[in-house]
């Protein structure tokens, strides 16, 4: 991984990122690495239930939770990130206690060191050298991710959330409204 290496912050799209899969989107990035970037979007769920959705993890997810669209990038492909309980998440982590789920032992052993997991469709990627193109453009803001950023409740004020943290010019970006010409 190179020492610049955007692991473990999120990407916070800038206004002029009109692209519809990531317009006020907040990423979380999973890997990023000379060959490229992979990430999770965490402020779009769908209207799919996760437990009805992925039957096999229902044990693992709360009820209510939605899965969430992680980009556009193989929608149909899973992935879900899990608060881990204790030490078990290792170099794993993304951020804190969240790492990616990992089951090759079974639902069962995994449980005892799970407090939640969150589902995702899809994700978010770049090829080599794409997202930090991107960045020079101006793209995207970057902060360090905080483990509330994806698990938060209130999607729809996550994107204005990061930007106020960040402070100074960020938070008045944060107040923009989604339409400028409402202003």
């Amino acid at each position: 991984m190179p020492s610049d290496s955007l692991k473990g912050h999120v990407l916070v799209a800038a206004p002029g990122l009109l692209d519809p899969n990531f317009r006020r989107t907040v990423v979380l990035i999973l890997e990023h690495t000379t060959d490229g970037a992979v990430g999770l979007v965490l402020n779009r769920p769908s209207e799919l239930v996760a437990g009805e959705a992925v039957p096999d993890l229902e044990p693992l997810v709360d009820g209510a939770d939605h899965v969430w669209v992680g980009g556009p990038v193989q929608p149909q492909a899973v992935i879900a990130l899990a608060e881990y309980t204790d030490a078990v998440v290792g170099e794993r982590s993304v951020v804190g206690p969240i790492a990616p789920l990992e089951v090759e032992s079974g639902l069962d052993d995994v449980a005892e060191h799970v407090a939640r997991v969150r589902v995702f469709a899809g994700y978010a990627g770049w090829g080599s050298g794409q997202l930090d193109d991107e960045l020079e453009e101006d793209a995207w803001f970057t902060a360090p991710a905080l483990p509330g950023d994806v698990f938060t409740d209130d999607h729809s004020t996550l994107w204005n959330r990061v930007l106020r943290r960040m402070g100074g010019q960020f938070k008045l970006i944060a107040s923009m409204p989604d339409d400028p010409s409402m202003n």
